[in-house]
């Protein structure tokens, strides 16, 4: 018996062709939709991680300008602590050098020697000028030999040195005999702010009296009120012996 022969009239490739159309669309819409997802899920992340770096840089910003007010604060406070340095630095310098005067002062009477007297003495900073007059020209080298000598007086510079007639004296009408010129000078010396490297002071002796300082050592007390008579006196002697 023959089996009968089967015949496909339909238009099978067709059918086959639009099958493989729909699958290729309804691939291309799944692609279409996942290419969505994957864009939408990329721009969520990167707007969130937009998000959190703006707000740490709101957070930075805020800290930066609190740094900036703490920061002008410190200058501030900088700025305060130099002036309280500077104040300070000016107390101990003044602290340390009250006794200046008293040891200048001190000092040219013990170095002043015989026939000078001085006129006037100025002092700026740690520049002393004197001007004085003196009965010899050697006066005025002995007077510079004793200020090197000196622990609180140095560099005795002689500015000018001239004749001149003698400076009218209170009490007399004219000028004394035999003194018909007179040496005026001007010198400059300096003083030393710094104390002397030797701080011992002289041991007394059996009388209680200290022994006279010399170069070097610690400078000598400032007089008490009851020699000031001495060294008024002294100093008349010496202006009455010009």
């Amino acid at each position: 018996m023959t089996t009968p022969v089967r015949i496909n009239l339909l238009p099978h490739r067709e059918q086959k062709r639009q099958a493989r159309q729909r699958q290729f669309v309804s691939l291309a819409a799944l692609l279409a939709v996942m290419g969505l997802g994957i864009v939408g899920l990329v721009h969520f992340v990167l707007a969130t991680q937009i998000e959190a770096q703006n707000s740490r840089n709101a957070l930075l910003k805020t800290e930066i300008a609190k740094l900036d007010e703490q920061i002008k604060e410190i200058d501030k406070l900088r700025d305060q602590i130099s002036q309280v340095l500077a104040r300070k630095a000016v107390v101990e310098t003044l602290q340390s050098n009250r006794n200046e005067a008293v040891h200048l002062l001190d000092q040219l009477v013990r170095q002043l020697p015989d026939g000078i007297y001085l006129r006037s003495i100025k002092q700026v900073g740690t520049k002393v000028t004197l001007v004085g007059y003196a009965q010899s020209n050697a006066r005025v080298s002995t007077l510079m030999r004793n200020v090197e000598a000196s622990p609180w007086l140095a560099q005795p510079e002689l500015v000018e040195i001239k004749l001149v007639p003698p400076p009218a004296v209170p009490g007399q009408a004219k000028p004394p005999t035999g003194a018909e010129r007179v040496n005026e000078f001007t010198m400059n010396l300096q003083v030393k702010r710094t104390l002397p490297p030797a701080q011992a002071v002289a041991p007394a002796d059996a009388k209680g009296k200290g022994a006279p300082p010399a170069p070097g050592k610690a400078a000598p007390a400032a007089p008490a009120k009851g020699a000031a008579p001495a060294v008024k006196a002294d100093a008349g002697r010496r202006g009455a012996s010009a």
